[in-house]
């Protein structure tokens, strides 16, 4: 029972490799992310959607520690818990991406509507 333990702690540990060459960028990335969201709090609109880039720094961040703690480790459940933090941070940017579009899509229906009204007139 003890050689499948190691297996699995070296097979965490060949997993977690690519990402934890690149922890820092992550961590680096998150980081960021919160100091921008905190930077939006002190506009308008920013007030109203300031704790999604808080949140998505947050979660990027704790996806690098976990990653780091399992390479370390080689713990599979602390791995599997980064995964869903990664899971997590990558579905709240195509939330993001998916709502900004159609933002975008409508302001530009009503700006050519808004434009249609202002010729007709």
């Amino acid at each position: 029972m003890a050689a499948a333990a190691v297996d699995t702690q070296q097979l965490v540990k060949e997993i977690t490799s690519p990402l934890f060459e690149s922890k820092g960028w992550m961590k680096f990335l998150g980081v960021m992310l919160i100091i921008q969201g905190v930077f939006m709090v002190f506009t308008i609109i920013g007030i109203i959607i300031a704790w999604l880039p808080i949140w998505t720094g947050v979660v990027i961040y704790q996806a690098a520690s976990g990653i780091e703690h399992a390479e370390l480790t080689g713990e599979k459940e602390r791995l599997l818990r980064a995964f869903g933090k990664l899971k997590l941070f990558f579905i709240l940017n195509g939330v993001t991406v998916i709502a900004g579009l159609v933002l975008a899509l409508l302001g530009g229906i009503l700006g050519g509507m808004m434009e249609g009204a202002m010729m007709g007139s």
